[in-house]
């Protein structure tokens, strides 16, 4: 009966088309990236001077880049938390408590006196927050992702696994144009003192609407049951590394050629305009707007590619371009408002290309029975390895070395990358022999 179950059709699973599962994905993936966003843009243009104003413009940035990096820490640590939460209470029980935390720790951050008034308790409590962030965004993961990947035609996977990849441009765009807004509409003053404050009262809202819209899918009896028949739900870590831990590293090495990249267009090249280029931000963030459009786009494209040549030979390509476009990287960064402006549009016109395929291509090799935590895992272990660090690591190395060290950066991502996708095709002949 038990290995039956795998294989039954679920009642009314004929109502759920692959395009109503992924109206619940793009609106969950494209909230969550808009609040990380409105914080990744404030560790540049807010929290160096509300937080760390007893610094030098370079190291606040530092140090902002710093606790931005403890989201990516905390989130495995909130994913297997929050798994645990899902097996005793349910997939909507955790759902609601996860996106309950990351509004309410975005909420906090909105609400934050900064260190003039706190002193050092300010920036221990914007830690703690960004910690929450990461714990809540672990505990988000809902398995529409991988369901939307299983329930989509065989020669159309490629097509539906980048849906979810568009929550990336679209909440970057967003974020960024918010800011571009308040940063041109605000003298200085207004907007370090409560201007800034406003992006994140958005997120919170956004957050409590898509909270409701996602609910409103998972909890259903159709949506549970087609959940339960695809096994997606959590199994036991330590069964999942023992069984598929290769997997596990093989898929977030396999993507990390676009995670690194993700940063490097986004977060990074915003510091270094503000450090040491004339363009005005509200410029570059529109060069920005307009990348994630390019971004939007290329995720698009990905789907079409990804279903004519296949998933792994997608990121391939990838890869190798960014490895080539890597070598540019410190020209055309310093090359004045041009070459950045360049810079900015292909590498986000790359990012959709390649991050549009990331997430779909590894975690397709997971036994079924392990999708669901295994896509988890492999997404934290990607963001934490590939994105995490990338703007400390980038700004500091570039500030004190040049940029040369972004090439080094971009080319570490490829190669990985590469080599991912290598092994893991060996490992498939192997299996298979």
């Amino acid at each position: 009966m038990a290995g039956g179950a795998s294989t039954r059709q679920p009642t009314g699973a004929h109502d759920i088309a692959p395009g109503d599962i992924a109206i619940g994905v793009v609106i969950g993936r494209a909230s969550e990236y808009f609040d990380y966003f409105v914080y990744g843009i404030a560790s540049v243009l807010v929290f160096p001077w509300v937080f760390f104003p007893f610094e030098s413009r370079l190291i606040g940035i530092l140090y902002s880049f710093l606790i931005f990096s403890f989201a990516f820490i905390a989130r495995p640590i909130g994913s297997v938390l929050f798994m645990s939460v899902q097996r005793r209470f349910g997939r909507g029980t955790k759902l609601f408590l996860a996106l309950f935390l990351l509004g309410t720790s975005t909420a906090g951050i909105a609400f934050l006196p900064g260190y003039a008034e706190l002193g050092e308790s300010a920036v221990v409590v914007l830690a703690i927050l960004r910690i929450g962030q990461g714990i809540a965004l672990g505990g988000s993961w809902d398995g529409l992702p991988s369901l939307l990947a299983l329930s989509a035609p065989r020669n159309r996977r490629g097509w539906y696994a980048m849906m979810g990849q568009l929550g990336a441009p679209l909440g970057f765009a967003m974020a960024a144009g918010l800011y571009a807004l308040l940063n041109t509409s605000l003298d200085e003053t207004d907007f370090l003192s409560w201007g800034w404050r406003y992006p994140f009262f958005c997120a919170f809202a956004i957050n409590v609407v898509a909270l409701f819209a996602r609910l409103r899918l998972v909890v259903t009896d159709q949506y549970a049951e087609l959940l339960n028949v695809r096994e997606l739900e959590p199994s036991d870590g330590r069964e999942l590394l023992r069984s598929q831990g290769l997997r596990v590293v093989l898929g977030a090495f396999g993507a990390l050629a676009s995670y690194a990249l993700f940063h490097l267009v986004t977060v990074f090249p915003l510091s270094w305009i503000l450090l040491y280029s004339t363009q005005s931000v509200s410029a570059f963030l529109l060069i920005q707007i307009l990348g994630a459009a390019l971004a939007a786009a290329g995720t698009v494209a990905s789907g079409l590619i990804a279903d004519r040549i296949g998933r792994r030979r997608t990121l391939r390509a990838l890869a190798t371009l960014i490895a080539v476009f890597s070598g540019f990287a410190p020209t055309l960064l310093g090359g004045g408002t041009l070459g950045q402006d360049v810079f900015i549009l292909i590498g986000f016109s790359l990012l959709g290309l390649s991050y549009g395929q990331a997430a779909g291509a590894m975690n397709a090799s997971f036994e079924p029975k392990f999708r669901y935590t295994g896509a988890a895992l492999t997404s934290d272990l990607a963001w934490l390895i590939g994105a995490g660090f990338a703007p400390l690591v980038a700004l500091g190395l570039s500030a004190n070395f040049g940029l040369g060290y972004v090439s080094l950066y971009l080319l570490s991502g490829a190669a990985c990358t590469l080599a991912a996708l290598w092994i893991d095709k060996k490992v498939a002949e192997r299996d298979e022999a």
